[in-house]
C-alpha cells in the first residue's frame, strides 16, 4: 500500500501524487474499500479515485535517483525491437507504454528514433503512429525520470543525450 504524499506511477495517468486515502467517494455506505486520492502531477486540477486493491490499473512507486541513473548508465545496451509485421509492432508498443515499465520505455524510444531516422533517410515520411508512440514513451519516461533526478521534464532528453554521450566516448 502507498502513503499519503508518495509519488507513483498509475495506469492511465502518469505519475500521481497519493493525496489521500480515504473510503468510497461514491458509495459513502461502503465502509470497507479504501481508495487512493491521486493527483496527476503534470495534469493540474485534475483528480483521480482508485480503490487500493485494484488489480486491474497499474500501479507502481515512482524509480529512486539512483534506479534512474542506473537505467541512464544501460540505455547504450537496451535493445531496439524491430517486428515486422505492423500489428505486432503496434501490439508491443501499447503492451510496453500500458506496463509503465522503464526499459520497454527506453526500448521503444530507441526503437522508433532509429526507424524514424531511417524513414527520413530513405525520402519517406515518418508514420503518424509512429509519432504518438514515441511521444507517448517519451513523455511516461521524462516525466518520471524528471522527478526521480530532480531535474526539470524539458532536460530530461538533454540530461539523457549527455550521458550517452559521456558513456560513448569512456567505451571508445
Amino acid at each position: 500500500m502507498f502513503e499519503k504524499d508518495q509519488l507513483i506511477m498509475c495506469g492511465g495517468h502518469g505519475v500521481c501524487r497519493v493525496v489521500n486515502i480515504t473510503g468510497n467517494p461514491i458509495d459513502k455506505l461502503d465502509k470497507v474499500r479504501k481508495y487512493y486520492v491521486l493527483e496527476p502531477v503534470f495534469e493540474k486540477g485534475s483528480t483521480v479515485y482508485t480503490p487500493v486493491d485494484n488489480d486491474k490499473v497499474i500501479m507502481r512507486r515512482i524509480m529512486s535517483k539512483k534506479e534512474a541513473e542506473d537505467l541512464v548508465g544501460r540505455i547504450t545496451t537496451i535493445e531496439t525491437v524491430w517486428i515486422q509485421e505492423e500489428k505486432s509492432r503496434e501490439q508491443m508498443y501499447k503492451e510496453a507504454i500500458r506496463t509503465y515499465d522503464c526499459q520497454s520505455l527506453v526500448q521503444i524510444i530507441k526503437t522508433l528514433y532509429l526507424r524514424k531516422q531511417n524513414r527520413l533517410k530513405e525520402g519517406k515520411k515518418v508514420l503518424s503512429s509512429d509519432e504518438q508512440y514515441l511521444r507517448k514513451a517519451e513523455e511516461l519516461l521524462y516525466s518520471e525520470m524528471s522527478l526521480a533526478l530532480s531535474i526539470p521534464k524539458e532536460e530530461v532528453e538533454a540530461y539523457i543525450a549527455e550521458a550517452v554521450q559521456s558513456r560513448e566516448g569512456v567505451i571508445s
